[in-house]
């Protein structure tokens, strides 16, 4: 069982709090460093900037640097989390993979196809509907940079999200619960305040949370089901991979050169809840059919036993796990 993995090595919860703090807080630390050195760069230049405006410091730069500046501290991050597993909690990065021996590529891969082709889908319908909300956005040389630099940073930045709420908190804050259905909540909740700060929330307001809140129960709820993490990482790599893309607006995080700009005014309602009553539910039944899974009321909301025998601290050779 995925949760069960934190009971083969120190799972304390004292450790994880510690390493959420460590890991995640110090990556967002060196975010802010790299930003605030952006800035004062720029303003050594002799430019006036809005500080008061989260919009304007997002576009103090050309996106592509700006996208490398945001993305860079989450590869950090990950990077981080795979040296911090062994010596504070004597397991190798493998187990938060799944329960499983390795990572399931095929399920990465089918997640990630899967939710490509709807977002790619729902972009061109929507420009196809309403054109007059969408500007032709490409520019061939800066896109091709901006591919690079997204295929190479975004699933790092999507992978590190996973690995420390739907991997790292939710074996820890389970084996301390000894049930799912708290590290569920927990994680889904937290990841989605995490968005708190982002330009869409200032644009359409806190009620915008629910779609972050959501997203998160989402993955969650496909993470214990599947027992693993691969589902969740070819979904949000996908999300955020093709948003970057295809499509940005001036009110959100991601400022890129992608294909097309929206230039339509947000709003709460088709965007927001649509995906969280149709196109979510949608996707875990086709998991659900295509990798068979069952027993959904204990794998989300059941007890958790510690294991009779704990066997201590595992090794990648134990395991055949590769970090």
């Amino acid at each position: 069982m995925y949760i069960e993995q934190a009971f083969k090595g120190r799972h304390e919860l004292w450790r994880y709090i510690i390493g959420v703090f460590v890991v995640f807080g110090g990556s967002q630390i060196i975010g802010g460093f790299l930003l605030g050195g952006a800035m004062v760069i720029k303003s050594m230049s002799g430019e006036n900037m809005d500080m008061s405006d989260p919009m304007a410091i997002l576009r103090i730069y050309d996106p592509n640097i700006m996208l490398v500046l945001m993305l860079l501290p989450f590869a950090l991050g990950l990077l981080g989390l795979i040296l911090w597993m062994k010596p504070v909690h004597g397991l190798p990065f493998g187990v938060l993979h799944s329960s499983k021996q390795k990572l399931d590529w095929k399920k990465v891969f089918f997640s990630f196809g899967l939710w490509g082709i709807i977002s790619i889908l729902f972009i061109w319908i929507g420009y196809f509907i309403a054109p007059e909300d969408y500007q032709w956005n490409f520019e061939p040389v800066p896109f091709v940079i901006m591919c690079v630099i997204s295929v190479l940073l975004i699933p790092l930045q999507t992978s590190f999200e996973e690995y420390i709420f739907r991997g790292y908190l939710m074996q820890g804050i389970g084996a301390f619960a000894r049930n799912r259905w708290v590290p569920l909540v927990i994680t889904s909740v937290v990841f989605g305040l995490m968005h708190i700060f982002n330009p869409e929330i200032g644009k359409m307001g806190y009620v915008a949370l629910v779609a972050y809140i959501g997203i998160g129960f989402f993955l969650g709820i496909i993470t214990l089901m599947d027992e693993g993490l691969e589902l969740a990482l070819g979904f949000h790599a996908a999300n955020n991979l093709f948003i970057a893309l295809f499509v940005t607006a001036d009110w959100t995080a991601f400022q890129t050169h992608s294909v097309l700009k929206d230039l339509s005014d947000p709003s709460v309602g088709l965007e927001i809840f649509f995906p969280l009553i149709v196109l979510y539910p949608l996707l875990t039944f086709i998991f659900a059919r295509k990798y068979g899974w069952t027993g959904w009321k204990e794998k989300l909301f059941g007890r958790i036993s510690v294991p009779e025998e704990n066997t201590g601290i595992l090794t990648d050779e134990s395991l055949h796990i590769k970090p």
